[in-house]
């Protein structure tokens, strides 16, 4: 019998002399020295031997020296031989296996056999023993070594290895797949009943979890499957479970990959054996281990969460007994591991409970434990971590899915879901969103969730559970049991009862439009199922208020900077829309904004919103959805309508069909449109005409006549859309109507002339008509006068000639035979005109230029192809720049015509030259302005128009527009004249920038109007780099905590887009903004929220820096102690690092004076905290001494101050000279001398010497007023102010400020009362 096999630690140890009995090799032969003939002919011997031998042949140690060679160079063989030789070794263990089975059944000895059945039983054993332990580990030793040869090669020779005929893939699968086999047949009759040898199933373990550790290897199911069963047959069958959860932690904690084989190998285990020992011990480990390892190692914590959330998943029953273990670490700091347990309580909520076994005691414990889990889920919706509060939001949507939320516990799911919306963290908000969209996607409440249905149908059930119950008593009680919806196992989620109460829904939304008398109630049951009925529909009335009142909050979630809150709120939205929320319709339009962000994706979401809810209907569906859009928006809303819609038709996306639809609800051809109808269908056309103007060129004729007929005055606006109509005509229509419209231009005359649009409507149709008239008329300018002329004319009553034109500036005013209203009219139509003039003027020298450089282009082309004297020719042109003159007689012209539009200095002046002066003397008319508001209003738009035609004008006239901004009494007037500035100075920049001043003050105007226009001019001119940020930009700080929430959010929207120009110029205003903002009297939380708010807009660590040393700086140019608490305030809201820090500590002598406040103090203190928490270890020490340093020198100076402040109170008590003596131990005093305060005496010479003033009172306590000195260094030379300083500097040094002061009076000759 050959030796017993011993593994060995390394394949090279078995060459070595074992000094025990063991077997180990003698005669080795180095394969790597034998070419490829022989190399195969030791391979065919080998597997002849094995093969024709019995199966322990490989125990002599002849054969073994030769297996246990080529095993060693197996690298060296050819394709050929490896397959044969593993093949062989693979299928000898495959026979042996079963013939160990057969030991149990073979007796100890029997005469009739022969070979190897006439050895004893133990000697049998041992040779089987042996031969699987040797078979095993050369099976095992050519697969690492396979696998540690491929991983060395480079990618060429892996490449070549992969044509080869070894599939190494295949036979690993096959040779993992045996040994497993191995594991699972009787090896108590091999190893004895004390147990299988521990040297044995080491070794099949440490190779099982050492393939593990190879990612490419785990991508070969067989393989995977294989080593799965041998973890899972080592741990529970061979009892070695703490070993092998020891190298489960290893993997899982140092290699992600492993985390779901892994699951599988212990799920595999549990349900292959029956044994789920594995799975139990690793819950105890991982909830044995400190959690604050798991916070340490932030990788490992995140591969158990995912392990024990997956073994969750496979394993719920099994999770729910033991989930004990880890819920304690729900208190841990980390968020993985909080975040992984809400996911493991969310699989077992959704699976472990589906079936209930047993008796009542443990359905109920059951119950009670579901039940806990769901509180906990609750909980850990306020968790600190946002990344749980996220995941737990996802895993409460996942149960939403799964239908295992009750009806009990729906409406407080919501409450919370809908409270994180708010949430400051995108992410949350984005799985509340996500959540909110899962419940109403599931909700068991039916269809519609519109609040008045369910409440009327609510009603009805009432009355009939009133009349059915026997007492009016019991059934109040019964009815507030079931409001409270406490018991979710009333109703179920799934049961009948709620599939009759959303047909009862269905029936009672259908019924909606029959008169109210009718209370027709189904008959759906006895006293109990009414009573169920009742309590779910309370809910779902409940469930519908909430998803109603997050509305405003969906507002809000679409104006946010996170895109994913912008489409999820979209999505929401239209999910809401789908189950008739209230509110959400209204919710939708205001997401039409956004089709001008310039974030693609939002843009993407809102064109698929609208596409869904609006476009993918029957094109008369289409038509009635579009135009309803149009009559109920705004001009916001208008626009980015026009904007979709135009998008859409280039896209295709609205058909030809609904154009037409479109088109019969305009021309009434649909039953039931009126007149707004109409109008909205029209307005429509010219949205879709923007991108396809060949749109209106059908149904020209229709827009003349419905337009301007007797459609117009129903619907006044009507008129209006019809001239925009005419504006958006193709050039083709455009000739066409100025060919035979004769009828067009008289309509829009009258239009504007006339007097049958109201007032509140004329003003817009004028303003639109006029422009139209420009667009399609083929000369304008005499159309416009004529048009003039009439509308001078119904203001006097009379036919208007030259001559009167003439003396119409000489012309008094006379309210009492002049209308002030036509007048109001005609001023509007001449300003319009003027102002259509110059854009006329602008398109004809555009036009000019565009035909002057394709000629250009032309002549270069010529140029190219022409001769040489054509060349020369147009050289000399270059040369004397005859080109340029071209442009300078144009530009001549354009100004010429440009300043003739008024003529208010040429003596041919026109008809609106001769009324400008006339327009300036009805605007300097206060008393008739002020008694005539209307005509106010009119005349200062009118002028304001005028003053941006005309540089000269709008000098001559810029002191009276800012004398009405400041004082007229309507709102109206000075915010439409705030208006009218930026266009102001966008055309004369130079003429408004003395003003600039006045324009800041607009922002204090008490009118909310102006404010919120002079918020959107400021930043509209500074933003776009028209006006220069000028030291009043402290009046824009102060809008950031304007009473209105509006102008509030537009401050901080300009200050957030100046803080993204060039290098932040909020860096160098803010010194500035803090300095003034001091000196206010402002309220502390709103100084608090201003500063905080622009000092979150630095971001850069280097302007931190500066920062700190900008604001420690200005504590020694200011002795008030308000803005050294406003300083400290802001120092206090910086960002500090190491350097920010360093630069703090290195200015302490600029801000020393000002420790003596206790408030000053509180906010350093607020610093040196911030610091510690995220300081290094070596940092912290010096923070320390620095706090230290502080905290002595504050108690310091309030012990000065208090000496000075006794001294004065002693003072003011004997009325004499006081010695006082010095903090700092010197020996020399200082006499004071004590005067009565009505004998102060200042010697002028001496303080305008010194350049020093006693101007500034700092208050002390007993209602005694001391005088500190303020510095004034106006008229002081550089040579005297550095010596007064050092002067000053000395004598302050350990004192108190109020010493010092005294001090330098008494020097100077002042007396201090």
């Amino acid at each position: 019998m050959a030796p017993p096999f011993i593994f060995p630690s390394n394949i090279h140890d078995l060459e070595e002399e074992p000094n025990d009995h063991r077997l180990s090799v003698t005669s080795p032969i180095d394969v790597s020295t034998l070419g490829p003939s022989e190399l195969d002919e030791l391979v065919k011997g080998v597997v002849f031997d094995l093969s024709d031998r019995d199966l322990f042949c490989i125990e002599d140690q002849d054969v073994f020296d030769r297996v246990y060679s080529l095993v060693k160079g197996f690298y060296f063989l050819s394709p050929s031989s490896k397959y044969n030789l593993v093949e062989t070794i693979r299928s000898n263990l495959a026979v042996l296996l079963p013939s160990v089975d057969s030991l149990a059944r073979a007796p100890h000895s029997s005469p009739s056999n022969s070979g190897i059945d006439q050895v004893p039983l133990s000697e049998r054993i041992a040779v089987h023993r042996n031969a699987l332990k040797i078979y095993t580990y050369f099976l095992i030793t050519i697969v690492l070594a396979q696998e540690s040869k491929q991983d060395t090669n480079t990618k060429g020779a892996g490449q070549a290895l992969k044509k080869n005929l070894w599939n190494s893939e295949a036979i690993r699968g096959r040779i993992v797949n045996l040994i497993a086999n191995s594991l699972e047949i009787n090896l108590s009759l091999l190893f004895g009943s004390g147990g299988t040898d521990g040297s044995y199933l080491s070794f099949i373990s440490k190779f099982a979890f050492s393939v593990y550790e190879n990612q490419a290897l785990l991508k070969d199911v067989s393989t995977k499957d294989g080593l799965g069963r041998i973890i899972g047959c080592i741990a529970t069958k061979h009892q070695r479970t703490a070993e092998s959860c020891a190298s489960i932690l290893h993997l899982i904690y140092k290699f992600d990959f492993t985390v779901l084989h892994l699951v599988d190998a212990v799920a595999t285990a549990e349900k292959r054996y029956d044994d789920g020992s594995l799975a139990v011990a690793l819950i105890r480990e991982f909830g044995l281990t400190d959690p604050k390892d798991y916070a340490r190692d932030g990788i490992g914590a995140e591969n158990v969460g995912r392990f024990i959330v997956e073994l969750a998943d496979r394993m719920p029953r099994l999770m729910s007994t033991n989930v004990g273990f880890l819920v304690p670490h729900f208190g841990g700091e980390s968020y993985r591991i909080r975040s992984a347990l809400v996911g493991v309580l969310g699989k077992l909520v959704a699976k472990a409970f589906k079936y209930l076994e047993g008796d009542e005691n443990s359905k109920a414990l059951r119950l009670r434990g579901k039940q806990a889990m769901l509180d906990i889920l609750i909980e850990r919706c306020k968790d600190v971590s946002a990344y749980t509060r996220s995941r737990v939001l996802q895993v409460w949507a996942e149960l939403c899915e799964e239908r295992a939320v009750s009806i009990g516990l729906w409406n407080e799911l919501a409450l919370v879901a809908s409270g994180r919306l708010e949430d400051k963290t995108a992410i949350v908000r984005k799985s509340a969103l996500n959540l909110l969209i899962t419940m109403l996607q599931h909700n068991p409440f039916g269809p519609q969730l519109r609040v008045e249905t369910f409440r009327a149908t609510l009603e009805k059930y009432r009355e009939k559970l009133r009349v059915l119950e026997p007492a009016r008593a019991e059934g109040d009680a019964s009815d507030n049991e079931s409001v409270n919806g406490e018991n979710p196992s009333t109703v179920s989620p799934s049961g009948d009862v709620l599939s009759r109460e959303s047909l009862v829904q269905s029936e009672d939304s259908s019924s909606q439009h029959q008169t109210q008398e009718d209370t027709h109630v189904p008959d759906i049951g006895n006293l109990e199922q009414i009573k169920a009925l009742v309590a779910s529909l309370e809910a779902g009335l409940q469930f519908s208020k909430c998803m109603a009142s997050i509305m405003p909050i969906l507002v809000q979630l679409l104006a946010s900077s996170s895109v994913t809150d912008v489409e999820n709120a979209i999505l929401l939205l239209m999910r809401c829309r789908q189950f008739q929320i209230d509110g959400s319709d209204e919710c939708l339009r205001k997401m039409l904004p956004l089709v001008f962000s310039q974030d693609k994706s939002i843009y993407e979401a809102v064109e698929n919103a609208f596409i869904s809810i609006y476009i993918r209907k029957a094109p008369l569906e289409t038509g009635r959805n579009l135009l309803t859009l149009a009559i109920n928006s705004s001009i916001g809303d208008l626009a980015a309508l026009e904007c979709l819609i135009g998008s859409l038709v280039s896209k295709g996306e609205i058909s030809q069909s609904t154009i037409s639809a479109l088109w019969d609800y305009f021309s009434f051809n649909v039953s039931g449109v009126d007149a707004a109808q109409s109008r909205g269908a029209l307005s429509v056309l010219c949205m879709a005409a923007k991108s396809s103007p060949g749109i209106l060129s059908s149904h020209l004729q229709d827009i003349i006549d419905i337009g301007f007929g007797r459609w117009a005055k129903v619907e006044p606006l009507l008129a209006r859309t019809a001239c925009v109509a005419l504006e958006r005509l193709s050039e083709e229509d455009k000739i066409k109507l100025r060919s035979n419209g004769s009828k067009v231009f008289s309509v829009l005359q009258n239009l504007v002339t006339g007097f049958w649009l109201p007032e509140s409507i004329w003003h817009a149709a004028a303003d639109k008509a006029i422009s139209t008239i420009f667009s399609l008329h083929p000369a304008p300018e005499s159309f416009a006068v004529d048009m003039a002329k009439k509308s001078l004319a119904s203001v006097f009553s009379f036919t208007v000639t030259d001559e009167m034109l003439c003396q119409v500036e000489n012309y008094g005013m006379n309210p009492c035979t002049v209308s002030t209203s036509k007048l109001g009219r005609f001023l509007f139509v001449i300003s319009q005109i003027a102002l259509n003039q110059l854009v006329y003027i602008e398109s004809c020298v555009r036009e000019v230029r565009i035909e002057k450089s394709k000629k250009d282009k032309a002549k270069c082309e010529s140029v190219i192809t022409g001769s040489i004297s054509n060349v020369a020719a147009e050289g000399i042109n270059a040369e004397l720049g005859i080109a340029a003159s071209d442009d300078a007689i144009i530009d001549s012209f354009f100004e010429r015509a440009e300043k003739e539009i008024i003529a208010s200095s040429f003596s041919d002046k026109n008809i609106i030259g001769y009324f400008a002066p006339f327009l300036s003397k009805v605007c300097r008319n206060v008393n008739v302005l002020q008694k005539y508001p209307e005509l106010q209003a009119s005349a200062m738009l009118a002028l304001c128009r005028l003053m941006i035609i005309d540089a000269e004008f709008c000098e001559a006239n810029l002191q009276l527009l800012f004398t009405v901004v400041e004082n007229a009494p309507s709102e109206t007037v000075r915010s439409n004249c705030t208006v009218a500035l930026a266009d102001l100075t966008v055309r004369f920049p130079n003429l408004l920038e003395p003003w600039t001043e006045n324009m800041y003050a607009r922002l204090r105007d008490p009118s909310t109007s102006v404010r919120k226009n002079a918020v959107l001019v400021l930043s509209h001119l500074i933003l776009n780099d028209m006006m220069k940020v000028k030291g009043y930009i402290d009046e824009m700080a102060v809008r950031i905590e304007d009473k209105d929430e509006r102008i509030s959010n537009l401050a901080k929207l300009f200050f957030h887009e100046l803080s993204k120009k060039g290098n932040n110029p909020i860096y160098s205003l803010l010194p500035d903004i803090l300095g003034r903002l001091s000196s206010q009297n402002l309220e502390e939380g709103v100084f608090y929220n201003i500063m905080q708010f622009l000092i979150t807009s630095i971001k850069k660590d280097k302007q931190m820096e500066g920062l700190v040393e900008k604001l420690c700086n200005r504590f020694s140019g200011v002795t008030d102690n308000k803005q050294w608490e406003c300083i400290a305030c802001c120092l206090s809201q910086l960002t500090f690092s190491e350097r920010g820090l360093k630069k703090l500590v290195e200015s302490f002598k600029s801000y020393e004076h000002a420790l003596s406040e206790d408030s000053v103090m509180d906010y350093f203190r607020t610093i040196i905290n911030k610091c510690k928490k995220f300081a290094k270890t070596e940092v912290k020490s010096c923070i320390e001494e620095f706090e230290e340093k502080l905290d002595k020198i504050h108690v310091e100076r309030k012990e000065q101050d208090a000496t000075a402040r006794n001294a004065l109170a002693h003072q003011k008590k004997v009325g004499g000279p006081i010695r006082v003596k010095k903090d700092d131990g010197d020996k020399a005093t200082d006499e004071i001398d004590a005067e009565d305060e009505t004998s102060e005496v200042i010697n002028p010479s001496e303080s305008a010497e010194s350049g020093l003033t006693s101007t500034v009172k700092g208050h002390v306590e007993n209602g005694l007023e001391i005088q500190s000195p303020k510095a004034s260094h106006r008229g002081v030379s550089r040579s005297k102010m550095k010596a007064g300083k050092q002067s000053s500097l000395r004598e302050h040094k350990n004192s108190s400020p109020v010493r010092s002061m005294h001090r330098m009076n008494r020097r100077r000759g002042g007396k201090i009362p």
